[in-house]
């Protein structure tokens, strides 16, 4: 099979970024090619700042270096630019006159900085703030001159401001707004940022608008139209960058602020794609990384065929990189007079938050000077949940942490924002890998390596990791003795290589012993089953039949269990377990926590009387599948009606009969908050509200009780079902072979599994291979 030739336009963040994907999406499909303007490897241009402010070297910012290139085949030419695109004959030329054919053209150009179209802003001494040359150029002009004057009171022209003061100079920032960071912060939080900047040694010129920069060869003075004048060495210019689309416009592709593009990526020409700060979709131009890297994941699918609901928009979040600062700001926090807001506001300590809310539910925020709920924030905002009272409160308080921020993290709350990377995913990684330094996690998760605001956090829960504190955090190890792989590897070279068999696994993957163990075989056949559902895996099992309707005990005798859909039973029903215990001399008879009625010791020669004279379905509490649900019944706590939750659950437990899963799951459902079945301990659980069913996930009774997470709140029984659907057939798909719930949902984040089961295309997609299933 011929490769199809990728040309990408472009060596920056967004782009390398999609090209990773693609790569580890489909990593034989395209021969690829690679431009770059600049003279170097992919660097991040956000941690720039970083660099001027003496905290990174160059080096500590590349991304990829050349012997990734390498590795991967990639064809890539630095310190070249693409000038034509041919549409008809599908050629790119360049300034050095190359050309070169291409089956798909991705097109991710950035933005270049805007220069004011002042008098003199060609002088010497005026410098943008975009590019590693410029950086090199601030820095040099800061060991000669002392007088700096940063034109634009945005986030980057701050973060340039106190760079410049590390190396030494007088800086003077000039704003066009009555705030800084007008576009970031409402007043009050610009106030504060604008005072503790001040304490740092920045000065402000608030509503100034540049005239013109003064001098001869070189900027001695900015003039404003207020007649007013600065002494200036230097002049930055940070008021903005534009969509670089020169090459698209030239080239015939519809463009308006920016290259305009659909839900995946498309341009208006067949096999020519946009991404990042060049791209423009539903009229909005991002410029902040989480979204650029959200298009690169979304476009990565399309061009590879995967399965792809689209790209729909991001949720913008932004966190200052200054030190001393503490900073976040995520939606609309400005509202409007549909909104209501809350805010609190400790002068003393210089904290203060905002939180804006559309009815119940939180649409924007502002964090200073405590930023620890940013992560909360940004989930609930994404996902349009209803906020409680009881949420409100501890948005608002910090929450008091015995044993350190980290500590009292949930392993599902992300760390790295622009990566989307967890707690649990960085925990996972160290101790599997055997990681000791923040540079190693950022090279295996890419955690703190875009914005870098996150890197304290990463050290923070690194020196955690390294404590005594995490014995009970270990997540994933290599599958068995057999072999040298993970299970998400085992499962990525099964799909990759269509795998059918547990020995055709084996063989292809080097297992150690050929025939495996106790450990890998059951694993390999339930992922087997997953993958390929039409091959019937051959499965040793302590059933005595495929209807599994008994169980062995440790004394060679067997369990029967009448299956009492929702714990009920009739007058019938119960004369019926009477006589056949009588007729087959059956002792024990024991009603369990489930709810259910256990014919236990039964001899294996009286399994197909009892079986016939019962007439019944049976149940099992055997093997990982889905049990039975456990119900609330009686009024001697509360009086509320029962028959809602007890239709629900006869429903689920017919839909999930003898369903496999990667571990047992229990569930329990609440007619009312009284929680009469411990729903917020199980796996999923269910509990009756005033505005419907509260469906919580990843609980555990065991010894160690644990909590379970609110996932979502259903209005109708339907509704509720189609949920747990998706949920349960979604950790079949995608949990490791005997992890439980509340691992899965550490591991892949709660944050995620929202966003799938909230995803309608993905919703039914899950909801018809749970039918098949």
């Amino acid at each position: 099979m011929n490769k199809q030739k990728l040309v990408l336009v472009g060596n920056g963040m967004a782009g390398l970024r999609c090209i990773e994907s693609i790569i580890k999406n489909d990593p034989h499909a395209f021969e690829i090619t690679i431009f770059g303007s600049e003279p170097h490897v992919n660097y991040n241009r956000i941690l720039l700042s970083s660099v001027l402010q003496g905290k990174a070297s160059f080096e500590d910012i590349a991304i990829n270096e050349r012997s990734w290139y390498t590795k991967h085949n990639i064809l890539l030419y630095t310190g070249e630019t693409v000038v034509k695109i041919d549409k008809e004959t599908r050629k790119i030329k360049t300034d050095k006159e190359r050309e070169v054919h291409y089956d798909k053209l991705i097109i991710a150009t950035g933005s270049v900085p805007f220069i004011l179209p002042v008098t003199g802003f060609d002088k010497q001494g005026v410098i943008a703030f975009r590019t590693i040359e410029d950086c090199q150029k601030l820095i040099e002009t800061a060991r000669m001159y002392k007088k700096a004057v940063v034109i634009g009171g945005g986030l980057l022209g701050l973060e340039a401001a106190r760079g410049l003061l590390n190396l030494g100079m007088e800086v003077k920032v000039v704003h066009i707004s009555g705030h800084i960071m007008e576009r970031q912060l409402d007043s009050t939080a610009s106030l504060l940022l604008q005072k503790e900047l001040e304490n740092q040694g920045m000065d402000f010129l608030l509503k100034k608008k540049t005239q013109e920069i003064i001098g001869n060869e070189r900027v001695e003075r900015v003039r404003f139209k207020d007649g007013t004048e600065l002494e200036a060495d230097l002049v930055v210019m940070a008021a903005g960058v534009r969509p670089n689309i020169q090459l698209a416009k030239e080239s015939g592709i519809d463009t308006n602020r920016a290259i305009v593009v659909n839900d995946h990526l498309e341009t208006s020409i067949p096999n020519i794609y946009a991404v990042g700060e060049c791209a423009e979709h539903q009229g909005i131009v991002y410029g902040l990384v989480k979204p650029l890297y959200e298009q690169g994941e979304v476009l990565a699918k399309h061009i590879c065929e995967r399965k792809c609901h689209g790209y729909q928009g991001s949720v913008l979040s932004t966190q200052l990189k200054i030190s001393g600062v503490e900073l976040f700001s995520v939606g609309d926090f400005l509202g409007d007079e549909t909104t209501k807001s809350i805010t609190a506001y400790d002068e003393i300590d210089g904290m203060y938050k905002k939180v804006v809310f559309q009815g119940k539910r939180i649409i924007g925020a502002v964090l200073y000077g405590d930023t620890k709920v940013s992560s909360r924030l940004l989930d609930l905002i994404i996902n349009r949940q209803e906020v409680s009272s009881e949420e409100r409160g501890v948005l608002f308080h910090s929450a008091q942490m015995s044993e350190g921020e980290m500590a009292a993290m949930d392993n599902h709350e992300l760390i790295c924002n622009c990566n989307a990377v967890s707690k649990g995913a960085i925990i996972d990684v160290v101790q599997n890998k055997g990681l000791t330094t923040v540079e190693q996690v950022k090279q295996c998760t890419k955690a703190s390596g875009s914005c870098g605001g996150c890197k304290p956090a990463v050290t923070e829960l690194l020196a955690y990791i390294q404590s005594n504190l995490t014995d009970d955090t270990k997540i994933q190890k290599i599958m068995c003795s057999c072999t040298t792989l993970m299970e998400d590897e085992v499962v990525y070279q099964i799909q990759l290589q269509n795998l059918t068999s547990v020995q055709a696994v084996m063989d292809v993957l080097a297992w150690g012993n050929r025939t495996g163990c106790a450990t890998c075989r059951p694993a390999l056949s339930y992922y087997l089953r997953m993958i390929h559902p039409e091959y019937e895996i051959e499965q040793e099992t302590l059933y005595i039949n495929e209807q599994k309707n008994a169980t062995v005990q440790s004394d060679d005798r067997y369990s029967v269990i009448p299956q009492l859909y929702g714990g009920m039973t009739n007058a019938k029903d119960l004369r019926k377990i009477a006589n056949v215990a009588d007729k087959y001399d059956i002792a024990q008879l024991a009603i369990t926590s489930d709810q259910r009625i256990h014919l236990m010791g039964v001899k294996k020669e009286d399994l197909p009387g009892v079986w016939t004279d019962l007439d019944m379905p049976l149940s099992s509490k055997y093997g990982n599948t889905v049990h039975n649900v456990k119900t609330c019944i009686g009024e001697h706590v509360c009086s509320c009606d029962k028959q809602q939750s007890l239709l629900l659950a006869v429903n689920l437990e017919k839909k999930f009969e003898h369903l496999l899963t990667p571990y047992r799951i229990k569930m329990g459902i609440s007619a009312c908050m009284h929680n009469g079945a411990g729903s917020t301990t199980k796996d999923i659980g269910v509990m009756g509200m005033d505005r419907g069913w509260e469906i919580y996930v990843g609980g555990s009774s065991g010894r160690n009780v644990r909590a379970g997470q609110l996932l979502c709140v259903a209005s109708t029984n339907e509704d509720a079902i189609e949920t747990i659907i998706g949920f349960i057939q979604y950790y079949r798909e995608t949990a490791n072979y005997l992890e439980r719930t509340w691992q899965w949902i550490e591991r892949v984040g709660l944050i995620h599994v929202r966003e799938v089961l909230f995803d309608k295309e993905l919703s039914q997609q899950l909801s018809q291979r749970f039918e098949m299933a």
